[in-house]
């Protein structure tokens, strides 16, 4: 970690803030820059090995540096960032180099029996509709959100998260992450007024809200539902400590998908589901404002941080911010997120360009297999940036 913290019991004045995003503006881009020379059209893995990204394996009969998995399109969507920053045209033209590929992969069908269609599509494909309106961008995406409607099931009213829709170990299964990738349903049903894609959205939300969230506030990562019955069965984890423990990433993809989804429902109910999660989050971390990777572990452990828990988060509390209807809670979330943005930049940062192609370091993928611990992650990279983007151009319209 840096150290460029402010000293124990101070606080970062205003100016020292806005210094302190800039520098860290320009480091981002430049690693993004960088990157863009050393992968091309090629797509990085997941996560960072020893700091470092390597070309995305073969898998599945995609090739080296194919476009698969959930992770491509926060490459994707930092560099739609990286060219808001700076209008430079060499972010955009790699941008939409992806994008195009993006618009390749949902027409050849490659690699598409995920929830994460969401994630995907709307940092790559809708992004390019919005930006730049791009028509062949739009027609991918609208492709991927009736691919993502493959995936409802009645009469349980959720979006399978994985695998193919006869494969009974997945039969029924929704996960927390799946709040982010409603955003793409939202955008189809305001490209094309079709109620489907609304009520999906509405319906697969209130469920979330009803069994994905605990009574103590915390969050099971998956939910099986019966999906002949619609019938609620349990929840599990995939990715966290135990199964009733709870996950810090799954946390703060609550805080921001319930209140994303809340403001285009209208359902307050959603508003309330991300003051939940919000709370429980902020009451688990530890002194410098970044979660272990599980909220189970508090200061003192030697548990893995997860600073991309941590900028989704910062992600999250400012559009509950943004939604919130009480002024002085609005202020608290906005404090917190500006304190826990400062520490990612201060401590979770490569002190310099060269040390990492990472944004952000000490992240956490999936502990429990082993997978991507303590390095870097192309979705804490985006988020990371997502968050810069937020305090530093407050009117940003979101890609989501």
């Amino acid at each position: 970690m840096t150290s460029t913290s402010p000293a124990p019991g101070t606080r970062a004045t205003p100016a020292d803030q806005r210094i302190a995003a800039d520098d860290a503006i320009t480091a981002a881009l430049s690693r993004i820059r960088r990157n863009i020379a050393t992968f091309g059209g090629a797509y990085p893995d997941d996560t960072t090995v020893d700091d470092r990204y390597q070309v995305r394996p073969a898998e599945g009969g995609i090739p080296v540096g194919g476009n698969r998995g959930w992770t491509t399109s926060f490459r994707t969507g930092m560099l739609w960032l990286a060219w808001e920053f700076t209008g430079d045209a060499a972010y955009r033209d790699a941008a939409l180099v992806d994008a195009a590929d993006f618009e390749r992969r949902v027409r050849a069908e490659e690699d598409l029996d995920t929830h994460d269609l969401g994630f995907l599509y709307t940092l790559s494909t809708v992004a390019a509709w919005r930006l730049v309106d791009d028509e062949d961008a739009r027609q991918a995406s609208l492709l991927a959100a009736d691919h993502l409607m493959r995936r409802f099931l009645e009469p349980a009213g959720i979006i399978q998260a994985w695998g193919d829709l006869s494969d009974p170990a997945q039969r029924g299964r929704t996960i927390i992450d799946s709040l982010m990738n409603m955003p793409l349903l939202t955008w189809a049903h305001e490209q094309t007024g079709e109620g489907r894609f609304a009520d999906a959205v509405a319906r697969h939300t209130a469920q979330l809200r009803e069994h994905i969230l605990r009574e103590d506030d915390s969050t099971f990562h998956t939910f099986y539902w019966d999906a002949e019955t619609g019938e609620p069965l349990r929840g599990a984890t995939e990715q966290g400590a135990f199964d009733e423990s709870c996950w810090a990433r799954g946390q703060a993809w609550g805080i921001y998908g319930f209140a994303m989804n809340y403001a285009v429902t209208g359902d307050e109910r959603l508003l309330d589901a991300s003051r939940r999660c919000t709370e429980y989050f902020l009451r688990h971390l530890p002194a410098d404002e970044v979660p272990f990777w599980d909220l189970v572990y508090t200061d003192g452990s030697d548990a893995p941080r997860d600073s991309s828990a941590a900028a989704i988060a910062v992600c999250g509390l400012l559009e509950l911010a943004k939604v919130e209807t009480d002024a002085a809670r609005a202020a608290e979330w906005t404090a917190r997120a500006h304190a826990m943005l400062a520490s990612l930049i201060a401590n979770y940062t490569p002190a310099t360009p060269e040390d990492s192609d990472a944004l952000i370091l000490h992240s956490v993928y999936d502990l429990p297999k082993g997978n991507g611990v303590d390095e870097g992650t192309l979705w804490g990279d985006y988020f990371y940036l997502e968050a810069l983007m937020r305090v530093a151009r407050p009117t940003w319209r979101k890609y989501w």
